[in-house]
């Protein structure tokens, strides 16, 4: 026992991404059993050589590091999270590009570095391309990426006020907490690292195979409905058949979807450490009931706008179609919303039903409004949007009664004031990024409405974005080498947020 709990100790203290990569390097034993089982043994002897080398360096690196306490300060996780998404995905895609050695490696790394960071974009529109196992290994690298940033969100970025958490704090964003509490008790980040990941691994995994469970019985396929469970899960909108609307499942199987997405509008559905917790419970969550609102308004009007077109046109053939185009809408929204980037079998009734052809916006608008704190939805969070809901109501009452007192409590005058001014600054850094990035785009030969749907998503880690938000699917593998390098590097920044990149190249930070 002595021994045990001493190697778990000497692993503790070994640097953060060097425990991701033999993280990573074991979970390719995944695809290994995968592939072995379904005779595959061309992906599967990859898969094994590449965790065999992957197990190999880690151990070395261990060994050397051995005994050798970090010094890094407190952006020390948050930089190991940035190598993370950019140089793990580099080993990742070495298996990869070993079964299917008739891509550029550059094209194998935007699909991995697509999946970690729950974007979903992907290079190969053909599912008959890729195996099974690679699409097994495509959805799981999602998972792991999801999973990565429920930890992360409380264990790295919450002390440090980023991700959303710099709405409710009242340290400057990439600072802890200097009061007295914080001096006497400095927080380990390794130990914060483990205690959140036992806490939510469990959740985490106990839902996606309930979720999977489920679809199995709803009679999908076992690899199919494990890639949609942690697509879900993990917002990654990662399907091995094309998407949602070309499973057998119908709305029963959208139905069980939905109701896990509702995880990612609000930190609260699992967990109730987030500064919004002590407002009440779930239903009065802030960011749960923009996200509801959102969810039932948005459909309401699309359903209004269709039922009115159908009716001048005489296209209503039945209720059942104006039911199956108003669930469409739903699914979709929500889908959209949560980042996952499903699309509902129905989704096509919806849109044109009274001849929307153009729902592109729509998707858009949603996927930049994007999930709650903490979760591992993308977009500009829903908190974010609260906080400028509230100060610009405070606003407009100040107008009225200019003496008025707001009657909002600490918490409540914190969001209208410090948490609406930091959510402001964070939408202007938002969309200077995502002008930057179009105008990159452009310049490297995309038409401006490719390069703007491009643009946005990657900045909320919507990839289905490029095959539903422009007119016709973008072809990602057709675009230059340049503007898929750049694409990576915006995947990588809509899943850290600019703040987060800021705070790392802050000199005084790195001082302290």
């Amino acid at each position: 026992m002595r021994r045990k709990s001493h190697i778990r100790a000497e692993l503790v203290q070994l640097p953060l991404f060097l425990l991701l990569f033999g993280v990573s390097a074991l979970s390719m034993m995944v695809p290994v059993i995968y592939g072995t089982a379904v005779r595959d043994h061309e992906a599967a002897r990859a898969f094994f050589y590449a965790g065999l080398l992957g197990g190999i360096i880690f151990l070395m690196m261990a060994i050397v590091l051995n005994g050798r306490r970090s010094s890094q300060g407190a952006l020390g996780p948050l930089l190991s999270l940035f190598s993370a998404f950019v140089f793990l995905p580099v080993f990742l895609a070495l298996p990869f590009v070993e079964t299917l050695p008739t891509t550029r490696f550059l094209n194998v790394y935007f699909e991995m570095i697509s999946a970690f960071t729950t974007t979903g974009a992907t290079m190969f529109r053909d599912p008959e391309r890729l195996s099974d196992t690679l699409h097994l290994w495509r959805a799981q690298v999602g998972w792991m990426g999801g999973l990565l940033m429920w930890v992360a969100a409380s264990a790295i970025l919450a002390p440090l006020h980023l991700g959303g958490f710099e709405v409710t704090a009242q340290a400057e964003p990439g600072r802890r907490d200097t009061g007295l509490g914080n001096r006497m008790t400095p927080l380990d980040p390794k130990k914060k690292l483990i205690r959140s990941f036992k806490a939510l691994f469990p959740i985490y995994a106990g839902l996606t195979l309930l979720l999977w469970l489920l679809l199995l019985g709803g009679g999908e396929l076992p690899l199919v409905a494990l890639c949609h469970a942690m697509s879900v899960m993990a917002t990654s909108g990662i399907s091995p058949i094309g998407g949602v609307q070309e499973s057998p499942l119908g709305i029963t199987g959208e139905a069980v979807m939905l109701l896990f997405m509702l995880f990612a509008l609000s930190r609260l559905t699992f967990s109730k450490d987030t500064v919004t917790a002590t407002q009440g419970g779930l239903l009065i969550d802030p960011e749960f009931r923009i996200g509801l609102f959102l969810v039932i308004a948005v459909p309401s009007l699309l359903f209004a706008r269709h039922f009115l077109g159908a009716f001048d046109v005489a296209a209503m053939q039945s209720l059942s179609e104006a039911g199956f185009a108003l669930w469409g809408s739903i699914f979709t929204v929500l889908s959209f919303l949560s980042t996952t980037g499903f699309v509902s079998e129905h989704w096509v009734t919806a849109q044109s039903w009274s001849g929307l052809n153009t729902p592109g916006l729509i998707l858009m608008g949603l996927a930049l409004v994007g999930g709650g704190v903490a979760t591992t939805a993308g977009g500009v969070k829903l908190l974010r949007v609260f906080a400028l809901y509230q100060n610009g109501s405070r606003e407009l009452e100040r107008l009225v009664h200019p003496h008025s007192v707001s009657g909002a409590g600490a918490v409540g005058r914190r969001l209208q004031s410090n948490g609406a001014f930091i959510s402001w600054i964070f939408f202007m850094l938002f969309a200077l990024s995502l002008a930057g990035i179009t105008l990159l785009l452009t310049l490297t030969g995309s038409p401006f409405d490719q390069a703007l749907v491009l643009s946005v998503a990657s900045l909320s880690t919507t990839g289905p974005l490029t095959e539903f938000g422009a007119d016709t699917p973008i072809r990602l593998i057709e675009l230059s080498p340049t503007a898929k390098a750049i694409l990576c590097g915006a995947m990588v920044l809509g899943r850290l947020e600019t703040l987060a990149i800021i705070a790392l190249l802050t000199p005084d930070l790195w001082r302290s």
